[in-house]
């Protein structure tokens, strides 16, 4: 296929994963009224957003596996619906556990995207030009993944719109992709007559990430980090994790081949980016909390200052992506992020609500350029060392690491970002005195998401002092994240890209 035709029939999937991308940070500015005028707590605010990252992190396997099963442009379409049906009902919520439900169909739909994204491309492009285009995916992952706080503070600070239309703005787009895939994709698809899906093994894993990712959220709040309860979940979640073990170990099509991680460079690839999820998730999330409670930031303006982020991830997904196709050669580029990633994220860690723009800038924009040299690059690795058969498979288990480290770093650092905020608003109450502890915690002391405007000035001055530092605090614990992904990929063995065909073999297939 020549360029133009590859970017006519990748059009309609850039769009697709555009928008379901966007779905996930779409409502991070939005997040904060959101929870307030559903009457949610800190921990709602979390769950809003680490349910969505739980739904993908276990449905991107499942996906990926289905994509070497079936047709994978009826298995995008699918995920679109999804997306689409769990967007409208989202849009109606009127609770937080009704807006949670919903952000958990999302997510299944957005996982598929994510995972069937890649796997498409590398079943059209071989290795060595699937650089170009990885930055190409990259540069949209990017723009969504940190242009979303931007576009949902706008909508939700136009009167006529409000934070639904978060949740309404991405179907019409949606729509479009649908019927945009339907004219411009052809793949051919492979028939076994002896497919068989993995249902005891998505469910496990799907057990596991969800029982873990609810006693990270709770403990310290609902019961004690030492205490029977935690005893008993993670002891469940280690035993659901060793039962999947089990049963991929002895499945036909297992929905995991753990003989994937045999090879060296997917074990590195996979680990690294549970690592590089944490850092990705945590920078969206927290922002639109330290602009808009440590600095007083309208949402619109919350999104409009996350810029130098989106410009890091842009650049340095779409440049590193052309230089790779351009030599073969991926590693200085990963190793290279890791360091740019670790530095951002420690200087991150230095916030406080009245740290100079400028510097907080500086320290976003490296952020930025270490993620985008590091995310589709991994992904591009992984898909360099398998066997056509398997790369479904590869694909999203690279994919579902980085959902897992996003879901389970987003749950660990909300829970440490609301049991500093309501230290440090101690602490500031105590030193303006007995009167200040009349005036109550501004809506912290329930767990809830204070009203800035509604505050007298010493108390507001209290507020913003606690978020600013505890954002930065939540920085610097996801620091040392970046800095293992880092030494993981000083590890991995380059071997520069193929050059031959994308995909190839015996099996009979035919044009959808």
């Amino acid at each position: 296929m020549t360029h133009p035709q590859i970017m006519k029939a990748l059009s309609g999937l850039m769009l697709g994963m555009f928008v379901a991308i966007l779905s996930s940070t779409i409502v991070s500015n939005a997040l904060p009224q959101i929870i307030s005028e559903l009457g949610g707590t800190q921990s709602s605010y979390t769950w809003v957003v680490t349910a969505a990252l739980l739904s993908m992190t276990a449905a991107t396997p499942l996906w990926g596996k289905l994509a070497d099963l079936f047709s994978k442009k009826l298995l995008v379409q699918l995920a679109l619906v999804v997306y689409v049906l769990g967007s409208v009902v989202a849009g109606l919520s009127q609770s937080t556990g009704m807006l949670i439900a919903c952000r958990v169909v999302q997510g299944i739909g957005v996982g598929g995207l994510s995972a069937l994204a890649q796997i498409v491309m590398a079943a059209m492009i071989s290795p060595r030009e699937r650089g170009r285009y990885s930055g190409y995916l990259g540069a949209v992952f990017a723009v969504a993944t940190v242009g979303g706080p931007l576009l949902g503070g706008v909508i939700t600070d136009t009167d006529w719109l409000g934070w639904r239309w978060c949740f309404y703005v991405g179907v019409p787009f949606a729509v479009i992709a649908l019927v945009v895939l339907q004219k411009t994709l052809r793949l051919p698809v492979v028939r076994r007559a002896d497919a068989k899906v993995d249902w005891l093994g998505a469910v496990l894993v799907s057990g596991a990430v969800s029982l873990l990712l609810i006693w990270v959220t709770q403990a310290g709040d609902s019961y004690g980090w030492i205490s029977w309860t935690t005893l008993a979940m993670t002891g469940g979640a280690v035993v659901l994790a060793l039962l999947f073990v089990l049963a991929e170990s002895r499945a036909a099509d297992p929905v995991i081949p753990l003989r994937l991680f045999r090879n060296k460079t997917i074990a590195l690839a996979s680990a690294a980016s549970l690592f590089v999820g944490t850092a990705m998730f945590s920078g969206t999330v927290f922002f639109s909390q330290f602009f808009q409670l440590a600095r007083g930031e309208s949402p619109t303006m919350s999104g409009i200052l996350t810029i130098p982020m989106i410009g890091g991830l842009f650049v340095s997904s779409t440049v590193s992506g052309q230089v790779i196709t351009k030599t073969g050669r991926w590693k200085g580029w990963i190793v290279s992020g890791g360091v740019l990633l670790t530095a951002g994220l420690g200087l991150l860690g230095t916030l406080r609500h009245d740290t100079p723009y400028w510097h907080i800038a500086v320290y976003m924009a490296l952020t930025g350029l270490g993620l985008g040299m590091m995310m589709q690059n991994l992904v591009l690795a992984t898909q360099n060392q398998v066997a056509p058969g398997d790369l479904g498979a590869a694909s999203s288990v690279v994919t579902f690491f980085r959902s897992l480290g996003g879901a389970v770093g987003v749950s660990a650092l909300g829970a440490l970002m609301a049991h500093r905020v309501s230290r440090y608003v101690e602490e500031g109450l105590a030193a303006l005195g007995p009167k200040a502890a009349a005036m109550g915690h501004g809506g912290t002391a329930g767990g809830g998401i204070p009203d800035l405007d509604a505050l007298p000035a010493p108390l507001r001055a209290v507020i913003e002092s606690a978020y600013g530092h505890g954002v930065g605090d939540v920085f610097l614990y996801a620091a040392p994240s970046a800095l293992l992904a880092l030494l993981l990929a000083v590890f991995i063995k380059e071997v520069a890209l193929k050059s031959g065909p994308a995909e190839h073999g015996s099996a009979p297939s035919v044009q959808e």
